[in-house]
């Protein structure tokens, strides 16, 4: 997304071209070969790069993998972390989002934004004098899907040709997991519940990406079908954060949707497991979560280097991919 004075934000998977999104996930597969082999010059001349600045994170909600990957990513560059959790700043409550947003970015290089809705993002964005990168909204997790489709590199090399199969809630997870997928040419089966349908916006731009890489799309409820021949299995919390008062609900709902070897059966031989995490038991079973083909902790760790990757290209290139 492009912002005021040309800044480009990291607001949705959708936003980016094939190629660009290709180039975040081709930079973190790169920066993770230099964060875990890299020689002392490699590392001095990253930790100048944003020496001296300082990088906000903005959130509204609670975080694990999120909080750690973005601390990090500032780290490795050299700029000073500031957390401001919703405890911390006047963000939407004693003062509007455009005198918040214009203040925070006068004074820091970027923001890690994860808040509620996605109109919060929208707002930081539209008023920001620095990129914002959305760490989750209600819509979007655009950085665990640059960390989800590296690991799925890591794990097969071609994506082409592969099946993502997602059994689970049309939520932010999968709405830009399905788009980054497609763009590097896996084809994805969604499976929800029934009365649970994916946002008529992700579908459409679902069925124009796939159009120009060639990779297939549909959306069931039928969790096995989609299961069937799938090289990657994929879930994620079927009660996500402010959603706790509708539990009893919700699990009746996701009745027979939890991954368990009953799936792995159907699928592909090499198959593989993955979950953004926290995970919840409802979702998948022991023998599916801790297989030797889940790929749930080589998952998390890439996050880090998805932060570092979006750190790179907006922030210290300043939106320009080519370089």
């Amino acid at each position: 997304m492009l912002g005021r004075k040309g800044v480009r934000h990291l607001i949705s998977i959708s936003d980016l071209t094939n190629k660009e999104f290709e180039v975040l996930v081709n930079k973190a597969q790169t920066f993770k070969q230099i964060y875990k082999n890299g020689s002392p010059q490699e590392f001095a001349s990253n930790h100048q790069k944003l020496l001296g600045k300082t990088v906000a994170l903005v959130f509204s909600k609670r975080s694990t993998r999120t909080r750690i990957s973005s601390e990090g990513a500032a780290a490795f560059y050299g700029a000073t972390p500031m957390f401001l959790g919703k405890d911390d700043i006047q963000l939407g409550v004693n003062e509007s989002f455009y005198d918040t947003t214009k203040v925070l970015s006068s004074m820091v290089s970027t923001v890690f934004a994860r808040v509620n809705s996605h109109s919060e993002i929208q707002q930081l964005a539209e008023h920001s004098s620095v990129p914002i990168l959305n760490s989750l909204c209600d819509t979007y997790h655009p950085l665990q899907a640059i960390a989800d489709l590296l690991t799925i590199k890591e794990a097969f090399q071609d994506t082409k040709g592969l099946k993502l199969a997602w059994i689970g809630d049309a939520n932010n997870v999968i709405n830009d997991l399905a788009i980054a997928s497609l763009k590097l040419g896996i084809n994805v089966s969604v499976a929800t519940p029934i009365g649970i349908e994916m946002d008529k916006k992700i579908l459409q731009t679902a069925e124009e990406v796939s159009k120009e890489t060639g990779a297939s799309f549909e959306h069931t409820h039928d969790p096995k079908a989609t299961a069937t021949n799938a090289n990657i299995l994929v879930t994620d919390t079927f009660v996500s954060m402010g959603e706790e008062s509708e539990t009893a609900k919700k699990l009746k709902q996701f009745e027979g949707f939890q991954i368990s070897e009953e799936h792995t059966k159907l699928a592909n031989k090499d198959w593989k497991f993955m979950h953004c995490l926290p995970r919840h038991k409802e979702e998948v079973t022991d023998e599916v979560f801790y297989n030797k083909n889940s790929l749930v902790f080589e998952e998390a760790e890439n996050r880090l280097y998805a932060a570092i990757a979006a750190l790179e290209v907006f922030v210290v290139n300043k939106g320009d991919f080519s370089k």
